[in-house]
């Protein structure tokens, strides 16, 4: 009898236990509410929802984590087409017309714990249902924003939608008529939202994404990029921002019926997390801090005395000249890794900087180097051009448009140098010289000025990127910056011009003044210096002396009387 009680007393304890367990794997959700959730190691959690309103005719599930995948899933058991695994997941279900409790399943799809948050939107029959119209995925209704990025772009593609129906209604037919009844009538909203440069906690994503959950908050919190019929594509390319959070939101709209509906939000920071070689904690390389503060010092110097010392001024000019082009050269030609192409590129710049100040030693030629000056910062002022919402618009996403267009500003500056040249040279000075020092500043901390002419590399090196959108944010940091390149080139240029203002317009050649001051020897014959040897015949004349023996000519001592 004892045994019969001690034995029922430990089906009790385990019963509780298991059940107690299956409350600890079961979280209860509201509507609209967000709930923290985590994923036990080899464990599945049930996302439960209950007392649905009548009014609602379907149901999405949203699941964000900051960088581990999650598997979400109708079934208990994942299976393909019933689940979806992704860092931003999300499923929708539609409702049968008693229906009042709805259920979903998450895991792990290595069995790793997990930790995140998840959020459950209601929408009636008469908003339209995200991803209805899929033909791609493998979900049959499929609300998910699907994403991938590499070093130039990232690119978003979601399934079209379609029009609204009750529950246990028949779907409307997607692709049997275009006219205004059906999907066709929908249009879509393309949103961004960026998060504090430079952050890459989980709390400030968390905090980032209640702001974008659902459409009102979207459209309060983020920046619309672009609006499109159901006739148009549904993959947009963005340009990547390394270590830059962003989060992609897509709004679809019923035009006729007024209503909307949200897809799954999705983030991204154009890195990974999980990657011990340039991974998202890994983007600043010693060899790029290297480059860069020595570029920002240099720049420095150019910016308030480079005119005053024209020869570094040259090398200087003519390093970063030759150096842009040869990067973009060994970059596209060759599968050489960065620290490489780099020590490459900073050879090949001291080459052309040699090359230019030598250029103007032997021929003198001012206008050449000036109009060399002033190709740098027309290159820049175009760059600075597209940078601004001017260069989303999509005439500029034909690579025709834009390389002409550009080229245009481009060489339009160098004009300004013909007239005046030193003027010209001092503002390129400040400008150019001010911006790389914006530069040095971008390879310790994160500011988006850096995609001024990162952009432009980029549409150089990959051919896609000109399908990209490039906007990118202007946060505290980057109106820091823009105040410290504006009083950077505004005071050098002041103190260059004051500073110059009674000197010659530009220092003679050395080259050119030693051939004058030769000729000026050889025709004045009042001059000592006519008299004198040449350096060769001087040269000739030493080496015959070291060479030859001299004989004696005899007694060399006085004679005594």
């Amino acid at each position: 009898m004892p045994l019969k009680r001690e034995y029922l007393v430990l089906l009790v304890l385990s019963w509780v236990s298991s059940l107690r367990a299956q409350d600890e794997n079961r979280v209860l959700f509201s509507l609209g509410i967000f709930q923290n959730v985590s994923v036990p190691v080899n464990g599945t959690v049930q996302a439960v929802v209950s007392q649905i309103p009548a009014d609602v005719s379907f149901l999405t599930l949203q699941f964000h984590t900051h960088h581990r995948n999650v598997t979400l899933s109708y079934t208990l058991i994942p299976l393909y087409g019933f689940s979806v695994t992704a860092v931003d997941a999300g499923l929708l279900s539609n409702l049968t017309p008693s229906q009042t409790t709805v259920s979903w399943f998450l895991k792990t799809p290595d069995g790793s714990s997990a930790a995140g948050i998840g959020v459950i939107l209601p929408y009636t029959s008469t908003d339209p249902v995200p991803g209805a119209c899929n033909q791609e995925f493998p979900l049959e209704i499929d609300p998910n924003i699907y994403l991938q990025y590499n070093l130039f772009e990232t690119m978003i593609t979601f399934a079209p939608a379609n029009i609204g129906y009750g529950r246990g209604k028949i779907p409307p037919a997607c692709d049997v008529d275009v006219s205004s009844s059906t999907r066709w009538r929908l249009v879509y909203e393309v949103y961004q939202y960026f998060l504090p440069e430079g952050d890459l906690s989980e709390q400030s994503l968390i905090s980032s994404l209640e702001r974008v959950a659902n459409v009102q908050n979207v459209q309060d919190n983020s920046r619309k990029v672009m609006s499109l019929t159901s006739h148009d594509r549904t993959q947009f390319s963005f340009s990547s921002l390394p270590g830059q959070g962003v989060i992609f939101s897509v709004i679809v709209r019923d035009p006729v019926l007024n209503t909307s509906a949200s897809y799954i939000p999705v983030h991204t920071y154009a890195c990974s997390f999980n990657s011990t070689l340039d991974g998202c904690s890994d983007l600043g390389r010693v060899s790029t801090k290297v480059f860069f503060t020595v570029i920002g010092l240099a720049g420095l110097f150019v910016c308030f005395v480079g005119h005053r010392f024209f020869k570094c001024e040259l090398f200087c000019m003519g390093f970063g000249f030759t150096a842009f082009v040869f990067f973009v050269v060994i970059t596209i030609t060759t599968p050489l890794k960065y620290n490489i192409r780099l020590a490459l590129t900073a050879l090949m710049g001291v080459v052309g900087g040699v090359v230019m100040v030598m250029s103007w030693w032997r021929f003198g030629s001012v206008m050449a180097c000036v109009c060399v000056v002033g190709l740098i910062l027309g290159f820049l002022i175009s760059s600075i051009v597209f940078f601004t919402p001017l260069g989303d618009i999509p005439i500029f996403h034909d690579d025709l448009v834009f390389w002409v267009v550009f080229a245009c500003i481009m060489m339009f500056v160098p004009l300004f140098f013909i007239r005046w040249p030193r003027e010209g040279n001092i503002i390129a000075c400040g400008v150019v010289g001010a911006y790389t020092v914006v530069l040095a500043v971008n390879a310790y901390t994160y500011t988006s000025l850096s995609y001024i002419t990162l952009d432009v590399l980029k549409r150089l090196l990959n051919h896609n990127f000109s399908r990209a959108f490039i906007s990118v944010p202007l946060q505290d940091i980057d109106f820091i910056l823009i105040t410290l390149w504006v009083v950077l080139g505004i005071s050098g240029i002041v103190v260059q011009l004051y500073r110059e203002k009674s000197r010659s317009f530009f220092p003679p050649s050395p080259y050119v003044m030693w051939k004058q001051e030769r000729e000026r020897r050889k025709t004045n014959v009042l001059d000592p210096s006519h008299h004198k040897p040449s350096l060769s015949a001087r040269i000739l004349g030493r080496i015959r002396q070291l060479t030859q023996r001299t004989e004696p000519a005899g007694e060399t001592t006085p004679l005594l009387l």
